[in-house]
């Protein structure tokens, strides 16, 4: 916990404890786009907490599929609305007067970069085309992109990536970048509406809980090594022995839910953009082994004979495998395909030494760190406790 963080929560509850009467009704009202993504679920989960900074906040929460079980229990309005859709976004979100603070917290995936582009340009247009105009109260606009700001698209191969340690100042690079589009359009928005501030949080690897997640490394690391220990065979490192040796750092998803919070209402922090991770470094040569004892499956390393493996082909045909597991082991009913995205796992596990400078944020006065190695032991108990994996 940042020290600004236990500070403001600390002059929340004295205020509290100095009115005789009920608490006063929410101030700040938070309008989270992706409520059930990685980033998503930790904001609905920490943003309804009457010690959250700003708070008590009242929580609207968009996401495209029916509510699922796991994010049930969080004290936030769902609304199901499919945001690529302009007339369906103007009829769900046009009426949230009393939105103070917009957190847009997804992404989707074409099969191009300039697919990626046009697919989440288009989403994160058709919100604030409704949000900005329609909330008078509208205080804020925080959105979350990432690392590949400074590496360039995954089709690139970030052949032009900057030299780490990646900074909030580097330029832009010259590749095509879904990125550019919607910070583009972020700027464009707020000289819409007098006042109106904004803030951009470049994570990089997160660490965090979502079965809904395009990028949950966590869940499918998790699910690999469920399949393993029940086929019997060892769970080896698929990447690379440039990962498996070189250090990495990742971004807690509370953390960067506290971020989004610390940005919408510090004001030394508006109209900035900040990178977010943990604060130390690992190697997964080390974390490997951590995740072996985590489901006692043997850990079979890095096996240099095998050379890169590939989870994606290792794993196209263990669909029925985990529909085994999860009948048998009385799990929460997901297919593969939704609770892992091997396709991501191996782009991560491929990656060298790419980290960043969380410098920024601190000068600026946020000290939140995490413990890398506690936060992935903390996320795969979520996973198991809600019966995502055995």
């Amino acid at each position: 916990m940042s020290l600004w963080w236990a500070g403001a929560i600390g002059a929340a509850k004295k205020k509290l404890d100095d009115q005789d009467e009920a608490p006063p009704k929410s101030q700040n009202v938070a309008l989270v786009i992706g409520v059930t993504g990685i980033v998503g679920n930790s904001l609905a989960e920490i943003l309804p907490l009457s010690d959250t900074p700003g708070g008590p906040w009242k929580v609207y929460g968009v996401a495209r599929r029916p509510r699922p079980q796991w994010n049930a229990d969080h004290p936030v309005e769902y609304i199901q609305c499919d945001i690529s859709d302009a007339n369906v976004t103007k009829v769900k979100l046009g009426n949230l007067e009393d939105v103070t603070h917009l957190f847009y917290v997804t992404w989707a995936s074409g099969s191009t970069e300039s697919e990626n582009c046009e697919i989440n340009g288009t989403m994160f247009k058709n919100v604030v085309d409704v949000v900005v105009p329609n909330c008078p109260n509208l205080k804020h606009v925080s959105l979350q992109t990432g690392r590949k700001h400074y590496l360039g698209s995954f089709g690139s191969g970030f052949k032009e990536a900057h030299d780490p340690p990646f900074h909030e100042d580097l330029p832009r690079l010259k590749a095509p970048n879904f990125y550019h589009v919607l910070e583009d359009i972020l700027f464009e928005s707020v000289k819409q509406k007098e006042g109106l501030t904004w803030s951009i949080h470049r994570p990089g690897i997160i660490f965090g809980f979502s079965p809904h997640s395009l990028a949950n490394v966590v869940g499918a690391i998790c699910v690999y090594a469920t399949i393993c220990k029940h086929e019997g065979v060892p769970f080896k490192f698929p990447g690379t022995k440039e990962a498996w040796d070189h250090y990495f750092d990742v971004s807690d998803a509370d953390l960067i839910a506290e971020q989004h919070i610390w940005a919408a209402v510090e004001p030394s922090a508006k109209n900035e953009a900040f990178n977010i991770s943990n604060g130390d470094v690992f190697k997964w040569k080390h974390f490997w082994k951590v995740l072996a004892e985590q489901f006692e499956v043997e850990n079979g390393g890095f096996d240099e004979s095998l050379g890169r493996m590939s989870l994606e082909e290792m794993m196209k045909d263990k669909g029925d495998v985990w529909d085994k597991i999860v009948r048998e082991k009385g799990l929460l009913a997901t297919r593969l395909e939704e609770v892992a995205q091997w396709w991501f796992a191996d782009l991560v596990l491929g990656w060298e030494c790419m980290l960043d400078t969380m410098n920024k944020s601190k000068e600026h006065g946020f000290l939140g760190f995490r413990n890398s190695k506690k936060s992935l032991i903390s996320w795969i108990d979520k996973m198991k406790a809600y019966k995502i994996v055995p």
